[in-house]
Parts: C-alpha cells; structure tokens; sequence
C-alpha cells in the first residue's frame, strides 16, 4: 500500500537538472549579497571608524524594513496575474534595484565623515532590501513550485545550496585583496570599487531564474486584485496567513529552529576576522595575511563538497528530521572545537574544526526549504490554497527580523565587551570575551533547535498521504470543470 501511495506521487515530480541549475545560480547570487556583505561590513568598522552602536543600527533598521515588507511581496507575487506567472518579473525587476543599490551604497568616502557616511549607507541600505525582498520572495517561492515530490524537493535544494555555496567560497578572498597594497591603497577605496563588480555580476545571476525557469500563464486565475484598496486591506489579509501559518505546528518549528541556528550564526560571524586579527596576530591585519580568508573559504568549500552531498543522502536515507538534528550535533562539537583551536603562533590548528562547525549552516537550508514545501501541502490540504510567496515570505520574515536582531546583538556584544575600533590592539578581555561569545551563542541556540524539532511528525509516509490527497482533489476539480464546460 505503502509503495502505491509513493508511486501514485511521481507525477509532476521530476525536475530537469537543467532547471535545477537555473535555480541554483540565483541562488548564487541570493547568497552572493550577504556574502560580500558581511566583508564589507568589517570596513565600517576597521576602516572607516564606525562604533559599535552604528555597526548595530545599520544591521537592524534596514533588514527590520525587509522582514516588513517581505509578507506584502509574498501576498502581491501570490495574487499576480500574467503571461509570465506570477514570480518571473519581479525576480527580473529585483536583481537590477539591488544590484544598483548595491553599487551605490558602497561609494563611501571617508574623508566625508564618520556621522555622512552612516546616514548615506543606511539610507542606501533601504533601498538595496527593497529590491532584495522584490527579488527573493518570488524566487524562493519558485523553488517550492518546482516539484511536488517528497525528496526532489530536497535535491532541488541541494543543487541550489552547492551552487549557492560558491558565494561563501569566493567572497572570504575579497578580505586578502581589501588589505593588499598591491591592490588596493586602502580598504574604503577596495570596497568602493569592487562593489561595482560584484553589484553587476550579481545582477545577472539573479536574473537567471527569470529567464530560463518555466512558469505558466496565471492571466485567467482568480486571485484577489492587486490595487492599492486591495493591497492595503491585504494588510489584514497577510495578518491572517500568519495566523494561519502559526497554526501549523511543523511550520512553527521550522520557523523557530531556523531563527536560532541562522541568527546565533549571525550574530558571531564577523567575530572571526577580529578573533583571528587581534587574538591569533595580535592586532597585525598584515601579518594575519590570508588566514582570515582560510576561514571562511575553507569552510565553505567543505559545506559544498562534504556537508550538502551527505545531508542530501542522509535526507533520503534517515529521513529529513533525523538528517537536521545529526548535522547539528555535529556543528555544536565543531563550535566546542573552536574554542580550543584558536591558537596563537598555530592558525593551522582551527582548520581540523572546519568540517565540523560546517554542518550546522550547510545543512539547514537544504532541509528546510525543502521541508517547508512539504508543509505547504499540509496547508493546501487544511485551507484548499497554494500560498507559496506567502508561506516563503513568513518563514525568510523569521530568518531576516532574526537577522536584524542579530546585527543589533553584534554591536551590543563588541560594546560589552569593550572592542574598540579605533585601537591598534585589544585588551584581553575583550578578545577573550568575542571568544565565549563566538562558541556560545551558536551553541545555545543550536541545542534550543534541536529540542524544538524531536517532535517534528512530517514524516515521507505522511507527506505522500498528503500529496495522494491532493492529487485526487486536483483531479476531481478538473472533472467538475470538464462536466461543466460540456453542459455550457
């Protein structure tokens, strides 16, 4: 019975690799973005003599924006009729703002100031998250479109995450061409210009998806209008799919495992460039040398190689919970490795943690992703609708307000602690203070995830029951249609 039911599922289900990599390369630059980002950021800081205070301001208004209006994109791409579908044009529209915005708020110049550059990056910042949540909602919500089938799911996920990872790979180097003379005659005058570069790549990556990826015609569908009476009562609307949303505990716990494990990630990320400068090579940016870039690269490539491959098989063997909450374990004992294998004199040393700590952000948006499709089946059985860019939009909400709170958190953390940007070198206790930090967080809120999902029930057998459902339900509206036709 149990084989009729997987079975009975295939249809529609297999996606050609083809289309996979089109997805992936917007991922590519979905992941490309934040990447560079959080490089650059370091600049504000190290060159530019930004306190801690604006640090945490920049990363919290502008991403608060993007978790606000990323459910209106969600309700506008759900309910868009057209020739193109409902995702294509906003994710052509979107890679070209934020690629521009990109540029534009990069051109910093420090002879302008402390207090002019703060304000001109965070106004720009506003307008690069518009453009990102016009870009990535509808194509995250193309993602969950593509299949219906339990594992495809997790294998269009994988491919996308294996390209996407290339992002974390390639970004690290920037750190090693910032601070090369040879390159550069100062990091501000780095930034501004690859900037440029990476804003016009990027844009053309992102505008893959739009181009390549098949989406039906959704001009005769009846959703709801979209003008600004219709958008602005949709206000309550989206209110209610978070209620909605909310109901379904497996959703719940997707949404919560992710904001702790990203966020606490996120809130420490940065920490590794200033505990490798000033712990490892005391202060010596120079000295430091490409080590810095190690780090990130390294472990990147280990997340594209070894972690994403054996989730995806891990998935497909021990089911998708069992997957996430192994690959977490492991990336606690890697964040525990850590705290040992920061040692001066010896950088090597914290590579042997490398493969570890990787498992714990290379493996969640690989399950995830491709559990939330799974739930918006349950949804669709519950509701009788297909809520992809809104169901999308409330689980990127979580990850993005988390996000915003996380680069509060971070500027919080290097005050406490008492890092000052401005110095040669650090006390102590403020490179030891990063330390705890950078172990602990990730630690705690990884082991409140793992507790949130050993009750996650969404199990393959369930899910094909649902898809069964589903199936029969679709095909018995297109006889009703076909009876109706055939009367008129």
């Amino acid at each position: 019975m149990k084989t009729e039911i997987v079975e009975s599922t295939k249809s529609k289900n297999l996606v050609p690799f083809g289309q996979k990599v089109a997805f992936g390369i917007g991922m590519l630059a979905n992941q490309m973005f934040p990447a560079v980002l959080g490089i650059f950021m370091v600049v504000l800081v190290q060159d530019l003599g930004f306190p801690g205070w604006m640090w945490g301001v920049i990363f919290f208004l502008p991403r608060v924006f993007d978790a606000v209006t990323d459910p209106i994109m969600g309700y506008i791409s759900d309910n868009t009729k057209s020739k193109w579908g409902r995702r294509r044009q906003y994710v052509f529209i979107g890679a070209i703002l934020m690629g521009i915005a990109f540029i534009v708020m990069w051109q910093l110049y420090r002879e302008n100031g402390v207090d002019y550059n703060f304000i001109y990056f965070l106004l720009f910042s506003f307008v690069f998250y518009l453009g990102l949540t016009i870009f990535s909602v509808p194509y995250v919500a193309m993602g969950y479109e593509m299949s219906n089938d339990f594992h495809e799911r997790t294998s269009i996920m994988a491919v996308a995450q294996w390209i996407g990872q290339w992002a974390w790979v390639v970004a690290p180097w920037f750190w090693v061409i910032m601070y090369d003379k040879d390159w550069f005659p100062s990091a501000d005058v780095a930034t501004r210009t690859l900037a440029i570069w990476v804003g016009i790549v990027c844009m053309l990556l992102a505008m893959v998806p739009a181009i390549f990826i098949k989406s039906r015609s959704t001009v005769n569908e009846k959703y709801s209008p979209l003008n600004l009476h219709a958008i602005g009562s949709s206000l309550v609307e989206i209110f209610s799919n978070f209620k909605e949303a909310f109901r379904i505990p497996q959703f719940v716990k997707l949404c919560v495992s992710t904001f702790f494990i990203f966020n606490a990630f996120n809130t420490i990320a940065a920490f590794s460039f200033f505990i490798i400068v000033y712990h490892l090579f005391d202060g010596d940016a120079g000295a430091a040398g490409i080590w810095p870039t190690l780090f990130g690269s390294l472990a990147s490539i280990v997340t594209t190689f070894l972690v994403i491959p054996t989730v995806a098989r891990m998935s497909r063997l021990l089911g998708k919970k069992r997957a996430f909450i192994i690959s977490q374990s492991i990336s606690i004992f890697g964040y525990i490795m850590l705290w040992f294998l920061f040692v001066p004199g010896k950088p090597y040393m914290f590579i042997f943690a490398l493969p570890f700590f990787s498992f714990g952000i290379g493996s969640l948006f690989t399950l995830m992703m491709s559990m939330t499709s799974d739930v918006m089946d349950l949804d669709e059985l519950n509701s009788g609708k297909r809520r992809e860019g809104v169901f999308g939009a409330i689980y990127w909400w979580m990850v993005k307000f988390g996000f915003a709170i996380a680069g509060l958190l971070s500027g919080v953390i290097m005050s406490v602690v008492g890092f000052d940007a401005g110095a040669a070198t650090q006390p102590e206790h403020a490179i030891t203070g990063l330390r705890i930090f950078y172990s602990g967080i990730p630690i705690l809120g990884t082991t409140i995830a793992i507790l949130m999902m050993r009750n996650y029930d969404l199990t393959e057998e369930k899910a094909n029951e649902v898809r069964v459902e589903l199936e029969k339900r679709h095909a018995e509206k297109i006889e009703v249609e076909k009876l109706g036709l055939e009367k008129s």
